[in-house]
């Protein structure tokens, strides 16, 4: 058997890119330096630049894995977006702000590089879980000219959206029982610091502190059984962004754990909601946000050109008659 297609390219050709170096660091007590690598998956697009999303995964700052996430990233991509995966600094090699430092760095570098891997500069998201969404809000509301370090300077490493999952984001309101507890945490390790004996200095350090009315779009996702970051930390952050005047929304995964396997599913039910709003992943929903500006441009030309279609079918030009050899 035999079948002939006539197909049209209605989608570009999508590539991954792995270990792809986009800064160098000191390290062994700096004494040596380490690269610093992301993943890409970008589509080979002559005629359309993308949004670019970065994806922060998360560890506890103590543990990373920049590919552990990639089944579901190349979903997002598949959905119109190229997707980087970024390799930061753990605590094991220093303290706050040496990871924001990073994951701003790769920002740089991808804008510095958007016409190589086909990128809209001006529609960069940035994503993560818990640690990672710790990260990703603070990559998007602390704007510190001093945390861009390194590289690519000329570019900035601001965001125009922010999708954080289970975030921390006030560390000095975490329920630890003692000073001696909250030493040894995970959160006191990544800010350099025992948040319970210098909770106004580690406040200092949280995406709360850094809520002002031009913070870019927000959705944060929460399981509202989490037990190793209480559902109140992405509630005060929403209040505070809502209280701000920003575009926010929380949404609260009923029954879910941190990490849960509910944040792997494809659809989502809104408990309050009468509609079912289905997306590739929690991930790809959000970042939607992302074509607004695109879409409202393309919707006022479309209505221009309707304007002036309706023009014409009202007041038709004069019909001009050729003359005949009868006259």
């Amino acid at each position: 058997m035999k079948i002939n297609l006539d197909l049209k390219i209605e989608k570009p050709s999508y590539f991954t890119i792995t270990d792809i170096t986009y800064a160098q660091v000191d390290a062994w007590f700096g004494h040596t330096t380490r690269d610093l690598k992301l993943d890409l998956i970008y589509p080979q697009s002559r005629s359309k630049k993308v949004p670019c999303i970065i994806w922060i995964c998360g560890g506890g700052w103590i543990r990373m894995d920049k590919s552990a996430h990639l089944a579901y990233l190349a979903k997002l991509a598949l959905n119109g977006f190229a997707v980087a995966s970024v390799e930061y600094r753990t605590s094991n090699e220093g303290a706050y702000p040496m990871p924001l430092e990073d994951v701003k760095a790769a920002i740089r570098y991808l804008k510095a590089h958007a016409d190589r891997y086909c990128l809209d500069v001006d529609h960069f998201g940035v994503a993560g879980e818990s640690a990672g969404g710790y990260l990703a809000a603070m990559c998007a509301l602390n704007n510190d000219k001093s945390l861009d370090v390194g590289n690519y300077l000329d570019y900035s490493s601001e965001v125009q959206a922010c999708c954080p999952f289970y975030p921390p984001t006030d560390l000095a309101t975490f329920p630890y029982k003692s000073a001696l507890e909250a030493g040894a945490s995970m959160e006191s390790l990544m800010l350099g610091m025992n948040i319970v004996l210098n909770k106004e200095a580690a406040q200092k350090c949280c995406p709360v502190s850094f809520v002002t009315p031009s913070a870019p779009p927000f959705m944060i996702f929460h399981g509202t059984q989490d037990s190793t970051v209480p559902f109140s930390q992405s509630v005060v952050l929403h209040d505070l962004l809502v209280k701000n005047g920003c575009d926010a929304t929380l949404v609260a995964v009923n029954g879910a754990e941190h990490a849960d396997i509910f944040f792997a599913q494809e659809k989502l039910s809104p408990s309050n909601a009468r509609e079912v709003c289905t997306a590739p992943d929690y991930k790809a929903m959000y970042f939607e946000l992302f074509r607004a500006s695109v879409q409202a441009a393309q919707l006022l030309q479309d209505a221009q050109k309707r304007a002036e279609q309706h023009l014409l079918e009202a007041d038709p030009p004069p019909i001009r008659l050729e003359q005949t050899d009868e006259e």
